[in-house]
């Protein structure tokens, strides 16, 4: 079977995909990747075979800094691009191909190109509040009241139309197929899947829609800690790591961080990620590092602190390590409230960060009872996610 695979968005949304794709070529099946071009030489290096989709969502070193504003006129020719841009790259990668798998919402072509080849396709979603539901609203936390929250997914279903309706009946055009009425309807379709794990993200109600829970698809990671790495986690007590992925955060708040974590007793991991933190000072209770595996590193550490995605949420629920959430936006809120609700960790509106603020709640993370909690979770946090997907994959596709 020749499937294709495609993610768009940051590490966060490309990775779940390409553990799909080592599940799926393990199988023996023919794998084709759809990725950013930021991530070709990544997915390459694996050993897999990719075409480059959209923009690269890392800018160069200190672009992010000196970038402006973008004008609305600049936003909407982005769009315009990007929507089309998934219909060429998606048609052409998909030629040949008996499945189209798409990962995360914003998925505007895999669907439309299935429905012209006349193969099967589904859109997997990594977290619960990317799905319509009375039980939240959208991207926000569990809880509200069931109608407003409805009324509110009415408005995103509104502002999803005016954004990319006339664009994507453009692109349908082209293939000859009808025009939507529906854009986040058409995207999800009435049976999507929910790549998340059901301890962490259980599954939300969904009128109309029936959704597939597979559990969250984790890439497995061999690479070892680099040398320098390890002599400091030998060299004392378990640190705690902070890392806030690709988050444009500041330095002020690399600084804000560090002196948390050192006020708290501890020495810091820092990940300097794509805002490039840096340490404050030569002393030795400060490491900082690069892209890391983060299977190896969260068990060898005391506390997680990170941005609240889904990804280094599970993994460091997997590893059993306590965690401090600063969300700052999409699902990010959501994985800070189910880490409070499961009892493995503490979060920080991104608003009301500051190192008195971080350290209250990194204090809370690192109580003996958080600390059993999370220890306890982690051998309930589900790792057959993609194998799972595969097996549906390979039923819908016979």
């Amino acid at each position: 079977m020749r499937v294709l695979l495609t993610g768009v968005g940051t590490r966060g949304d490309v990775q779940p995909v390409v553990g799909l794709a080592a599940e799926m070529r393990r199988r023996g099946h023919d794998v084709r990747l759809c990725v950013p071009p930021n991530f070709i030489d990544w997915v390459g290096g694996l050993g897999f075979a990719a075409t480059p989709i959209g923009i690269a969502m890392r800018p160069p070193s200190g672009a992010a800094a000196q970038a402006s504003a973008p004008t609305p006129e600049q936003i909407r020719a982005l769009v315009a691009h990007l929507v089309r841009d998934q219909f060429d790259a998606t048609a052409a990668a998909a030629e040949g191909c008996d499945v189209i798998v798409a990962g995360g919402a914003h998925q505007y072509a895999a669907r439309s190109i299935a429905e012209r080849r006349g193969i099967p396709s589904v859109v997997a979603v990594y977290a619960p509040v990317a799905l319509p539901s009375p039980d939240h609203a959208p991207g926000g936390e569990p809880g509200g009241d069931p109608e407003a929250n409805l009324r509110r997914w009415q408005d995103e279903s509104r502002s999803w139309n005016e954004r990319l309706l006339e664009r994507l009946n453009d692109n349908r055009e082209r293939l000859g197929l009808g025009p939507l009425s529906d854009v986040l309807g058409h995207v999800l379709g009435n049976a999507p899947w929910l790549a998340a794990d059901p301890v962490l993200g259980p599954p939300p109600a969904t009128p109309g829609a029936q959704v597939t829970q597979t559990g969250a698809w984790l890439l497995p990671d061999p690479t070892p800690l680099v040398p320098e790495l390890e002599a400091f986690l030998a060299a004392g007590e378990r640190p705690v790591y902070v890392g806030f992925g690709s988050m444009p955060v500041d330095q002020q708040t690399g600084r804000s961080v560090i002196e948390a974590v050192r006020a708290a007793g501890r020495r810091v991991v820092l990940s300097q990620g794509w805002a490039e933190l840096a340490r404050v000072d030569d002393a030795a209770d400060c490491i900082a590092i690069g892209d890391v595996n983060h299977q190896a590193l969260f068990p060898r550490v005391a506390a997680v602190v990170h941005h609240g995605g889904a990804g280094t949420a599970t993994t460091a629920a997997r590893a059993g390590v306590p965690q401090v959430i600063v969300p700052m936006f999409s699902d990010q809120p959501y994985w800070a409230s189910r880490v409070r609700a499961l009892g493995v960790g503490t979060s920080v509106a991104c608003g009301a960060l500051s190192a008195e603020s971080l350290l209250a709640a990194l204090r809370g993370a690192l109580d003996a009872g958080v600390a059993a909690r999370a220890a306890a979770l982690a051998g309930a946090v589900a790792v057959d996610g993609t194998a799972v997907a595969a097996d549906l994959i390979e039923r819908a596709a016979a």
